[in-house]
């Protein structure tokens, strides 16, 4: 798709694929390009996912301001977005970190959001705190795994407070259902995607400010998606009944075996759960040609 503009100038990609109903997807990291996305597991047969890649990232261009990598400030981007794709309103999907922008986003725009789904979602925009024994739990489904010992123990290490980048390392299986050769090559791939620079940005100070968002998701009367991975250490079940709570219409899916990607390691249980939340309350809204 040609690339649009943002409010600042800098110009800005997205990619289209699939059928059906638009459905804007934000992507997490935070700051990866869009294409660790992919179909996501099958979707794009129900649903014309609309990736965007966020300033820095992919193949959207590099701002001039670094500042405005920053995910409040991204809000405008996702807007100009939209607007470009002459939606009055849209579903948003936002991923992992990408749910902070999207949380963000109906704070700001919340009459532009018709249905809104949130993947195993970041929690810092809603200052949500996960308690270590939550994920320590969500770990030991995993202990009959050859390779749990040391990831458990680095593990404890991490949620005491204590983790070194090592420990951070080692606890990757725990993000996915399988740790198998494919999960590796992911889990290496997205440090290649990441543009470290602005992920460090992504979260600077200002970027948040939890009441005022809570405040209004409490009001947003539009139907609300929370998937979770029954075993993801990054956000626990519980923690996304928690994230689920905070919106007066939201329900929770908990796909079992599932990680912090759900899509690979269920793809049909995840694209039937996000496919039978959107699909009963279809719109007329025009669609998006592909790419």
């Amino acid at each position: 798709m040609p690339p649009f503009t943002a409010p600042d100038g800098t110009e800005l990609a997205y990619h289209v694929t699939g059928t059906g109903d638009p459905l804007l997807c934000l992507p997490g990291g935070p700051m990866q390009d869009s294409a660790y996305l992919g179909e996501l597991g099958g979707l794009a047969a129900r649903r014309r996912l609309i990736r965007l890649d966020l300033r820095g990232t992919g193949a959207s261009a590099v701002p001039d301001d670094p500042a405005s990598y920053r995910c409040d400030r991204q809000v405008a981007d996702v807007e100009a977005l939209r607007a470009h794709l002459g939606l009055d309103a849209v579903d948003v999907l936002g991923h992992s970190a990408g749910a902070n922008l999207a949380a963000l986003y109906v704070t700001r725009h919340p009459a532009r959001v018709a249905r809104l789904v949130l993947v195993t979602p970041g929690t810092a925009a809603v200052a949500l705190d996960t308690p270590p024994e939550e994920r320590l739990a969500a770990a030991r489904l995993r202990s009959g795994e050859p390779w749990f010992g040391p990831a458990y123990a680095a593990l404890e290490e991490v949620t005491a407070g204590r983790g070194t980048a090592e420990a951070f390392g080692a606890v990757a299986p725990f993000l996915h259902g399988t740790w198998d050769g494919a999960a590796r090559e992911r889990h290496a791939e997205s440090a290649r995607q990441r543009n470290d620079g602005a992920a460090a940005a992504y979260a600077g100070e200002g970027a948040f400010d939890p009441p005022a968002t809570r405040a209004v998701l409490a009001e947003f009367d539009r139907p609300v998606l929370v998937v979770a991975g029954e075993g993801d250490v990054n956000t626990p079940p519980p923690t996304a009944a928690a994230y689920a709570a905070l919106f007066p219409e939201a329900e929770l899916t908990v796909l079992p075996g599932a990680g912090h990607f759900p899509w690979h390691d269920d793809a049909e249980g995840f694209a039937g759960a996000v496919d039978g939340f959107l699909a009963p309350r279809g719109s007329s809204r025009p669609e998006v040609p592909p790419s």
